[in-house]
């Protein structure tokens, strides 16, 4: 079994060593390589590219958000999970837009962490219950009701199906539950979201799920 290979970059030493310890303890897993900052990270991956990053946000040198957007340009395969305790909701939507596939706060339980790496490579994305509760705010909020976006009405025009598929990715759903959910095979629920991305213009599923979100689309 082809085990996945994990990248940790956090500049906290003390927690950064534990996570290691643990990570290190699931069978599937491999950490292959450990950075205290984001600067250190990008170097690293010169010599050994990961499956996925767990990431901090506020780190010296380069932050978080800043190689993000390094590795989205340079290394679009690598997932990335941001790994932080900040909760404000700003944070979310930004972060996925810039490409981040998860946002876990750092009190998570480890198998909170353990399931985002798997739902990550599996399906390009992982919203847990505290997203989802940010992007529902969103999507209820005064401002988001009031403010329809030009691009949604010239641009963006999803079948009902896609529609549909689209709202059942935002809940976090997997590829196999949607296909389950609306008797579809596998295959053809990724072909649906393979052309919202297109349609949408975003380069992943995070991507598209803040996307959705910010502009009324589900």
């Amino acid at each position: 079994m082809k085990k996945i290979r994990i990248a940790l970059a956090d500049d906290h030493n003390l927690f950064r060593k534990g996570m290691a310890s643990v990570l290190s303890q699931i069978p599937d897993f491999e950490l292959v390589l450990e950075a205290s900052n984001g600067q250190e990270l990008i170097d690293k991956l010169t010599r050994r590219i990961p499956d996925v990053v767990l990431l901090d946000l506020e780190m010296p040198v380069m932050d978080g958000v800043a190689a993000t957007e390094y590795i989205r340009e340079h290394h679009p395969d690598i997932k990335i999970i941001m790994l932080t305790m900040h909760d404000e909701d700003r944070f979310v939507l930004h972060l996925l837009e810039k490409g981040v596939s998860g946002y876990v706060l750092k009190d998570a339980d480890l198998d909170e962490v353990e399931k985002a790496v798997h739902r990550v490579m599996q399906d390009g994305v992982y919203l847990n219950d505290f997203v989802s509760k940010v992007m529902h705010r969103k999507m209820t909020s005064k401002a988001t009701v009031v403010k329809q976006p030009s691009l949604y009405n010239s641009k963006v025009v999803l079948s009902e199906r896609e529609k549909e598929i689209l709202k059942l990715i935002c809940e976090g759903l997997s590829t196999a539950e949607i296909s389950e959910k609306v008797f579809l095979s596998p295959r053809t629920v990724e072909g649906h979201r393979l052309r919202i991305l297109e349609k949408t213009a975003t380069k992943n599923t995070a991507g598209m799920v803040a996307y959705a979100f910010k502009n009324n689309l589900v």
